[in-house]
């Protein structure tokens, strides 16, 4: 069985350490042979909460996050680079491509969705759950292909207080538009 990779990316403030109880739901045979990796943010001030600094993976301006709330382009861009070395590392390993995948919750799906649509390669699958579209429009254009086809899986609780369940819903007309 071909090994696989699943790297974890969690919320604002949260940690990794903190998720790494996650794993212990899947336990399905397939997974065995799955690396699982729960990186922490780096401590960053946050402009939605007066510049405290805490573990953050890229500025959010406001809380709760709405769609066409302000966005922080470059520092999510700097953020998928992080992602894109560890993915980088994991392959030269001699994990496939596919057989990679990315996951996130709240500021961890959002990063999700752009280190997957920014990778110069088709990942196994992006899963965002409860995050949103961390750029504009016009980073299109600088998304892959390959990375077009990466299978995304997005899921969004209606009750979310800090990333509005609109701005879940934004992401599909944005998903259509890149050809996703």
């Amino acid at each position: 069985m071909a090994r696989s990779f699943i790297l974890w990316l969690h919320g604002l403030g949260d940690s990794g350490p903190a998720n790494e109880h996650i794993k212990m739901v899947f336990k399905s045979p397939e997974l065995s042979n799955t690396r699982w990796l729960f990186p922490s943010a780096p401590p960053n001030p946050v402009t939605c909460n007066n510049g405290w600094v805490m573990p953050s993976w890229f500025d959010v301006p406001e809380l709760p996050f709405r769609a066409g709330s302000p966005i922080d382009e470059s520092s999510v861009l700097e953020a998928v680079k992080n992602v894109h070395a560890i993915i980088d590392q994991e392959i030269a390993e001699g994990t496939s491509p596919e057989n990679v995948f990315i996951c996130g919750l709240s500021q961890g799906g959002a990063l999700t969705l752009a280190s997957v649509l920014l990778y110069p390669k088709t990942l196994g699958g992006g899963s965002v759950l409860s995050g949103w579209v961390p750029f504009s429009s016009s980073v299109i254009s600088q998304f892959p292909e390959e990375a077009k086809k990466t299978p995304i899986l997005w899921s969004h609780g209606t009750d979310d207080k800090l990333v509005l369940f609109e701005a879940g819903q934004a992401a599909l007309p944005f998903l259509q538009q890149a050809g996703v």
